[in-house]
């Protein structure tokens, strides 16, 4: 007799795309040959942290089209739990183009999300959740910035996991252009953070955001709120951490790692938080977490595609075995 699936341990939601990858450098209008992938922050780090073993499930929705199905069927193959998946007859699966940039630039992208399926989300995609079963959720500024119906799914999400007792990580992943202004943008992602228990902003995100300049500043901004560490991303230059887990109060800065070459810096900071999410949940120390973050991060850019850098656990103990080799 077979048994159901157990119930996911970790949760995501957000919107998954079929994304387009210039198989050549150059402007977008002049390249003739893309490959298909995947793309999405919160699923990069959702299929990051399946790629490490966990029980991971995915809330969205896509089209009841050709993208739909293999944005459902990529997530599959890669361990998500995808009973939160709604395929929507009325609206299309999101795409996006990248270009293939070079000398580690930052590549120009190109959306078509405005009518998708995923902006049409909603509480009511939520409602066969088992939030007692869950054991950590995480979360982006991404689906409450697609849309009022998709921020009311990212209050009701959060405000479950906590009332059941999940732990909560939240990625402010800042989209400007997709919220009706600056100033709502910063109260609607500031209040959803006071909701996690671990904040990971980009510097330039936790400055815009808090008003404050300084990493320790920014992490003092959302302490205050009731976040338990703030781990805020420094680039080439690492990260900083500020915290109260465990009983004590702890702040440093640890530096980033050196690669050889940086092919694609899209999904980095949700490599990051792949690190630091799975290292904290496993119990690691907080400085073991934000090392780890660093070193998923460095692979993550040296390869192309948002998450094809990511990890599964056997490689990620062979690197971690290499930097404590190189630091002894």
């Amino acid at each position: 007799m077979s048994t159901a699936p157990l119930p996911p341990e970790i949760l995501a939601f957000g919107e998954a795309m079929a994304m387009f990858v210039a198989n050549s450098p150059g402007p977008l209008s002049e390249v003739q040959h893309f490959q298909r992938r995947l793309a999405g922050a919160d699923n990069n780090v959702a299929i990051g942290l399946a790629r490490l073993g966990f029980r991971v499930g995915w809330l969205s929705r896509v089209g009841n089209d050709s993208f739909g199905d293999y944005v459902q069927r990529a997530l599959e193959s890669e361990g998500l739990d995808c009973r939160h998946l709604r395929h929507d007859d009325d609206h299309p699966t999101g795409l996006v183009f990248k270009e293939r940039a070079e000398g580690g630039s930052d590549p120009r992208i190109e959306y078509f999300r405005q009518h998708s399926a995923a902006r049409k989300m909603s509480p009511i995609d939520a409602a066969t959740i088992n939030f007692s079963a869950l054991r950590h959720l995480h979360a982006t500024g991404i689906p409450p910035a697609l849309s009022p119906s998709c921020r009311e799914l990212s209050w009701h999400m959060l405000e479950q996991a906590r009332i059941a007792g999940a732990s909560i990580s939240f990625d402010p992943n800042l989209r400007p252009s997709l919220w009706p202004s600056e100033a709502e943008m910063r109260e609607t992602l500031n209040a959803l953070a006071a909701k996690a228990d671990w904040v990971l902003p980009g510097l330039a995100e936790g400055r815009l955001l808090s008003g404050k300049q300084t990493p320790h500043a920014i992490a003092d901004f959302y302490l205050e709120r009731g976040a338990k560490a703030v781990i805020i991303k420094l680039g080439s230059e690492g990260s900083y951490y500020r915290g109260h887990l465990a009983g004590q109060d702890t702040s440093f800065t640890l530096p980033g790692l050196e690669v050889s070459k940086v092919v694609d810096t899209v999904g980095a900071g949700d490599a990051f938080a792949v690190g630091v999410i799975s290292a904290l949940l496993e119990g690691c120390s907080p400085i073991q977490a934000v090392r780890r973050g660093n070193l998923i991060g460095a692979e993550a850019i040296q390869v192309v595609g948002d998450m094809e850098g990511l990890p599964d656990r056997q490689r990620l103990a062979a690197i971690e075995a290499d930097l404590s080799s190189l630091s002894t």
